[in-house]
């Protein structure tokens, strides 16, 4: 009787301490972008682990895919993957173009809208609502629609 209810007691406890770590894999993975002018990516989570890329593009889409404390591990639109702590990030949805050749940023969310400009690959721009197969998006206030085949941080991470 003492040992099962021990065994118990010990399950219990273990169960316990699982949940918080259950609790910070809620919610991911889910799309932020670098919200720093300098934004360092480590190798692991923590200041004592060393540096492996450098960002100075603010606005840069990426994935976050595991939480640890303060420390998120992110995936950047080229698949590196690293750990970034969160004050560097936001939950701003930004999104970079994709794909080969200019893309066409239209005045309305159909391929026979208005033209507004044509972007190259690699133009980040701040993503607002996707429907249809469009996005809303801002390259430095210019507004228009691209299409979301062509974004990388569009649609489910």
């Amino acid at each position: 009787m003492i040992a099962q209810r021990l065994c118990l007691l010990v399950a219990a406890v273990f169960c316990a301490l699982a949940a918080p770590a259950r609790a910070e894999e809620d919610g991911v993975p889910y799309w932020a972008s670098i919200d720093a002018e300098i934004a360092n990516m480590r190798v692991g989570p923590g200041d004592s682990y060393r540096i492996s890329w450098v960002y100075r593009r603010q606005h840069l889409p990426v994935k976050v895919v595991r939480r640890e404390g303060p420390w998120r591990l992110i995936e950047d639109p080229a698949g590196d993957r690293g750990w970034m702590r969160d004050l560097l990030l936001s939950r701003q949805r930004s999104a970079i173009v994709k794909g080969e050749g200019l893309a066409e940023i239209r005045a309305a969310p159909t391929a026979t809208a208005g033209l507004q400009w044509r972007v190259e690959p690699g133009v980040v721009g701040l993503l607002g609502e996707c429907e249809a197969g469009w996005c809303q998006f801002d390259v430095a206030g210019h507004k228009g629609f691209a299409p979301e085949g062509r974004l990388w941080g569009a649609g489910a991470p």
